[in-house]
């Protein structure tokens, strides 16, 4: 009976993998699209030249919308912080709080850390951050500035999400 218990419900040996697969690729990503604009275009040039959507290269001492620039050694500080809190919040926080183990969470909490040791990686090489996806009415932001958006956007909708779930089960 126990073997067929374990053969019709193999463990998730991929939820385990999840978290820190979505960083990784988010840090390749990362890494691979602004080393191609660096490469490709210079400062401040933008393709196309005029529009609404453009990739334009720019460089970033700030956080994200331009905020604080040229306070990259407290906002390495705080990238750092940040990263800490984000793997202790991964690998101990599951025990505590049972909904950090949906596959929402963990696809969150990576694309979170990943779009941080991203940008963080910038930081440490160069003292900026290449930005790139420019949309006229927004402020230039790159893919692991992307990720921490919709990371944390995940985060939110699978933490309401749970709470939906677990209210209905209470009733």
């Amino acid at each position: 009976m126990q073997r067929t218990q374990k053969a019709s419900n193999p463990p998730n040996t991929w939820h385990i993998v999840i978290f820190p697969l979505a960083a990784i690729l988010v840090v390749a990503i990362d890494q691979f699209t602004k080393t191609w604009i660096r490469s490709s275009l210079d400062i401040g040039q933008s393709i196309p030249e005029t529009g609404f959507f453009r990739l334009t290269h720019i460089r970033n001492s700030g956080a994200a919308f331009g905020l604080f620039q040229g306070q990259s050694e407290l906002l390495t500080i705080v990238a750092l912080a940040g990263i800490a809190v984000l793997l202790l919040y991964a690998f101990l926080a599951h025990r505590r709080l049972p909904f950090t183990n949906s596959v929402f969470i963990k696809i969150a909490i990576g694309l979170i850390l990943g779009g941080t040791v991203g940008n963080l990686i910038d930081r440490l090489r160069f003292g900026y951050i290449t930005d790139f996806v420019d949309v006229s009415i927004w402020p230039a932001f790159n893919a692991a500035d992307s990720a921490i958006t919709i990371g944390v956007g995940l985060f939110l909708l699978g933490t309401l999400l749970q709470h939906f779930k677990e209210r209905k089960q209470n009733k």
